[in-house]
């Protein structure tokens, strides 16, 4: 088996997120595309998100109009802060040994790996795809790849990198969709519209649970 993985915070999640996921998913032939919502980002803990119980909703909601895609709540039966390398080590105890996992995640976002915990070992655990975005030259990856891990190698193939165990770095890219959730969280606060920015379901819910308002607390 082949399974995608997409992790954030998904405050909340909306169309970029589930296009990199669907478009991912066909490219590669993966069977299935996780959607895990962080339960409490080490990255944010000095700025508020929204409850996890509404993400998670709003994810489940939003898998459901793939059929590739389906969310998972594995961070938030943890206690603590949500690292990485714990839902991966996770899932691979879920599947067997055969079972390929793939961690999606922008180049933004991979260029700041080494403030992970234990980033070095997360190459052990997954094959990670690097969606690029414009203004991210392929050269800049070679010298950081090598800070990483010195096992990691570039192969004759355009973007595809290696480790010495056989597990793949590679740069794709997909529909690039300038949609974010803080500026979704934004809008709702100034009271306009988020259609087309988020599946309706998960606009409706949305504006049903109060969510953003400037006036609600949840």
């Amino acid at each position: 088996m082949k399974i995608g993985i997409l992790g954030g915070t998904f405050d909340p999640i909306h169309l970029g997120h589930l296009r990199t996921a669907e478009e991912v998913g066909e490219k590669l032939g993966l069977e299935k595309v996780f959607l895990i919502p962080s339960a409490s980002p080490p990255h944010k803990t000095n700025n508020p998100v929204t409850p996890f119980k509404h993400r998670l909703a709003m994810a489940r909601m939003a898998s459901r109009t793939s059929t590739l895609l389906e969310a998972l709540d594995l961070e938030g039966n943890r206690p603590g802060l949500s690292y990485t390398i714990e839902t991966l080590k996770e899932l691979q105890q879920m599947y067997n040994p055969e079972t390929e996992l793939f961690f999606i995640l922008g180049n933004d976002t991979f260029l700041e790996i080494e403030t992970w915990r234990e980033y070095k070992k997360l190459f052990d655990y997954a094959h990670f795809v690097v969606i690029q975005r414009a203004g991210h030259e392929e050269e800049l990856f070679d010298s950081f790849l090598v800070r990483l891990r010195e096992d990691i190698t570039k192969t004759k193939d355009p973007g595809i990198y290696t480790t010495s165990a056989g597990m793949i770095i590679m740069i794709m890219t997909s529909t690039f969709l300038e949609i974010s959730s803080t500026r979704i969280r934004k809008t709702v606060a100034d009271g306009r519209s988020i259609h087309f920015l988020v599946p309706d379901t998960v606009r409706k819910y949305i504006l049903q649970e109060g969510l953003y308002d400037r006036n609600t607390t949840n």
